[in-house]
C-alpha cells in the first residue's frame, strides 16, 4: 500500500470512531440531518431506537395483524378513537399522507373499546381511503405504553421505534410529506 493510500486508511478509520463516540454519547443522532419539519413539532426522534413490541391487532373482518407483516418499510403506527376529538381532527391528514407518501405505511388503529363501525367512521371524517385497523384487546395502548391519544409511533424497515408523537399533527402538510418521502427514499 501506498504512502497516501495509507493516510486515507488511518484518517477513515479515526473519523469512524470519533462518529461512534460522539453517537455513544448522544451527541450524534441516527437520525442525523431527519429533523422532523416544523408542522411535526410532535414527532420526536428517539435517541436510542428500539424494536417494536411484538403485538397484534385485528382488521375490519377481524383477522388478526403484527407489525412485522410490514417490516421492510417505514410504517407510521396511528392510535385514535373516535370520542378522541383531536385524534378525529387528524384523521384526513394521515389518509392525505399515506395517499401522498408511497414508501410509508400508514397503520390507523382504532382504539376504542366500545364496538363502532370503524369503516363508515373514516368515510364520513374524510378518511375512508385508510385500512380499518382495531385494538380490541387494548394490547398496542399497553404495549406503546400510551399515555393519551392521538399517539403516532414511527416505526423503521427494521421494525426499530425511531420516533413519536404524543398529541395531533399536520400529517398531510407538504412539509410532513416531503419528510416522509424524504425517509422513506419514495
Amino acid at each position: 500500500m501506498n504512502k497516501p493510500a495509507k493516510i486515507v486508511t488511518v484518517l477513515a478509520v479515526i473519523l469512524a470512531v470519533a462518529l461512534g463516540i460522539l453517537y455513544a454519547r448522544g451527541l450524534l443522532s441516527v437520525h442525523q440531518g431527519l429533523e422532523p419539519p416544523a408542522s411535526l413539532a410532535v414527532l420526536a426522534l428517539e435517541k436510542t431506537p428500539k424494536a417494536a413490541p411484538d403485538v397484534h391487532f385485528a382488521d375490519a373482518t377481524g383477522a388478526s395483524h403484527g407489525l412485522e407483516a410490514f417490516r421492510g418499510r417505514y410504517v407510521l403506527v396511528n392510535l385514535w378513537a373516535t370520542w378522541c376529538g383531536p385524534c378525529v381532527l387528524e384523521l384526513p391528514s394521515l389518509a392525505r399522507l399515506q395517499a401522498n407518501a408511497p414508501g410509508l405505511k400508514v397503520v390507523a388503529i382504532n382504539t376504542d373499546h366500545e364496538k363502532v363501525d370503524a369503516a363508515a367512521f373514516l368515510k364520513s371524517h374524510g378518511a375512508g381511503a385508510l385500512p380499518v385497523y382495531l385494538d380490541t384487546d387494548r394490547m398496542m395502548l399497553r404495549s406503546f405504553v400510551v399515555p393519551g391519544l392521538p399517539t403516532t409511533i414511527l416505526i423503521d424497515p427494521t421494525g426499530k421505534v425511531v420516533a413519536r408523537a404524543e398529541g395531533p399533527a399536520e400529517w398531510g402538510s407538504p412539509e410532513a410529506v416531503a419528510y416522509f418521502k424524504r425517509i422513506t427514499g419514495s
